[in-house]
């Protein structure tokens, strides 16, 4: 009878328990359901209009931090499409743009298909070649194709769970007070979405930014150069490179130039930058390899006679803008990014780099402010709005610089003195270029160290020319010398400082 109560007893212990056992997992559960249904309802959503480089690598910051994300694209999938079409400049990857891609775990990869330029090599009309290095020794930037970096960063926003792309989808209307958005579709539909956050990555024509413009206080200019640019193509010469590959070819011509990017596949991308109105007074091919003959002549047997006849007509010349604006924000619903807040000439190589920093100068804020947009917005414009004017400003300076500057023994002897100065004294003189392109200096912050760094080394140039006249004179009147001895050296003297002046 006590063996039977027991083993009663504990039948009724163990289903007890297991009834109790059941319930506690299956309100663990119900919890863990609600937990993920509240956690997904109440995940901010993030809208990035624009596929391209800036915005696809928007995604990944916003997909890494935990957002919903949605990318909208008017053209179609660039992985897909046959032809590709828009702006082929090759792109030179620099300091600030790898720091970006490093924070989403892209910097190896995208390093890896890029191709190190360590200095400019100026090519004469004469056909002799000067290099001038970048920086120091070790210190390089990467020639990257632009087409293949779009999409190997839609690739990888791609890899995120909480991240969905969204081609041939023309952004119609938006409102910057509910967020609420409408696309178009290439059937004709139409599909509307509602974001916590637009992020306006849509180019230097951007549609969120006409938005903009019909608010008040809100600052816009544009600027075309008078300039265009028309992209040749030089081949490999027995399956390798025709040039030396670690440079930056250019070929300055006072009021245009050419420059010539390495590619993986052993080609150059040649890049001819002139007046519109140089452009239009060739006609015919034989005009062109006259042109050619005349400015380039050395170029000539690299890219080939037919060649160029025949590619110098294949597109038209392409207009160059430079674009300014603030602020870069509305409220907390939208921001803009990249060319869409800041396009600029290409001719300091910081387009591509900048776009990629602003989002790597939000992503700092966001942390700094807990993903407060209602704060993180207006922070972002007040600290990104000077370094893009900034460096819209230098990438206008530096076309001067590279088709006219690069000439003149001056700038070439400023550049040596820089560069020892930079060695002797790294951290109280570093050259301008080095700072954009090596550092995160804020691109407003090297500007007024570049002017304050100019003044400063052209007073010690003065101040020492000026003691070694003093000195030389002092030991002349010291010691007087053969007048007759001295009517040659003095000659030679002259032309050498005419020659230091005369570009």
């Amino acid at each position: 009878m006590l063996l039977l109560f027991l083993k009663s007893l504990l039948t009724i212990l163990l289903s007890v328990t297991w009834n109790w056992t059941v319930r506690v997992s299956d309100h663990q559960r119900t919890l863990s359901t609600m937990e993920e249904t509240t956690g997904r309802s109440t995940k901010r959503k993030v809208v990035v209009v624009g596929g391209g480089l800036v915005g696809a690598l928007n995604a990944c910051f916003f997909a890494k931090r935990g957002f919903d994300v949605e990318v909208f694209e008017s053209r179609e999938d660039i992985r897909k499409a046959k032809v590709v079409n828009g702006r082929s400049i090759n792109l030179a990857l620099s300091h600030r743009g790898r720091q970006a891609l490093k924070h989403v775990g892209m910097e190896e990869k995208i390093v890896s298909k890029g191709i190190p330029m360590n200095a400019r090599m100026i090519h004469s009309l004469s056909g002799k070649q000067s290099p001038i290095p970048y920086g120091r020794k070790g210190q390089f930037i990467l020639s990257v194709d632009r087409a293949n970096l779009n999409k190997e960063l839609l690739t990888e926003a791609e890899t995120y769970p909480n991240t969905k792309l969204n081609f041939d989808h023309k952004l119609q209307d938006w409102s910057a007070e509910t967020g609420l958005m409408t696309f178009a579709r290439s059937d004709g539909s139409n599909e509307e979405i509602k974001a916590d956050l637009i992020v306006g990555c849509d180019g230097a024509f951007s549609a969120i930014r006409k938005q903009f413009l019909r608010r008040s206080r809100f600052n816009y200019s544009q600027t075309y150069i008078p300039h265009g640019y028309m992209e040749l193509t030089m081949p490999p010469i027995n399956g390798e490179f025709a040039m030396k590959p670690n440079y930056l070819h250019i070929w300055p011509r006072n009021t245009f130039m050419m420059i010539a990017l390495p590619n993986l596949d052993k080609t150059f991308t040649c890049t001819l930058f002139m007046p519109f109105e140089d452009f239009e007074k060739i006609t015919t091919g034989d005009e062109v390899i006259e042109f050619f003959q005349k400015y380039f002549p050395d170029t000539i047997p690299l890219i080939g006679v037919n060649a160029l006849k025949t590619d110098y007509f294949r597109l038209p010349a392409q207009a160059m803008v430079s674009i300014k604006c603030s602020p870069y924000h509305i409220g907390d619903k939208c921001v803009l990014m990249g060319d869409a807040a800041h396009a600029v000439v290409p001719f300091y190589g910081q387009g591509m780099n900048a776009g990629f920093e602003d989002c790597l100068v939000f992503e700092e804020i966001m942390d700094q402010l807990n993903e407060d947009f209602s704060t993180v917005l207006p922070e972002y414009t007040r600290v990104r709005v000077p370094d893009d004017h900034a460096i819209a400003d230098l990438a206008m300076y530096n076309y001067i610089e590279m088709r006219a500057h690069v000439n003149s023994k001056w700038f070439l002897f400023r550049k040596h003195v820089d560069n020892i100065l930079h060695f002797l004294m790294p951290v109280t003189i570093t050259p301008l270029y080095t700072m954009v392109t090596f550092t995160r200096t804020r691109y407003h912050e090297a500007v007024e160290r570049w002017h304050w760094q100019d003044k400063v080394v052209n007073r010690g140039l003065l101040f020492s020319a000026t003691g070694v006249v003093l000195g030389g004179s002092y030991l002349l009147i010291k010691n007087p010398p053969d007048i007759n001895k001295l009517i040659v050296p003095a000659e030679k003297m002259w032309d050498r400082l005419v020659a230091l002046w005369t570009p």
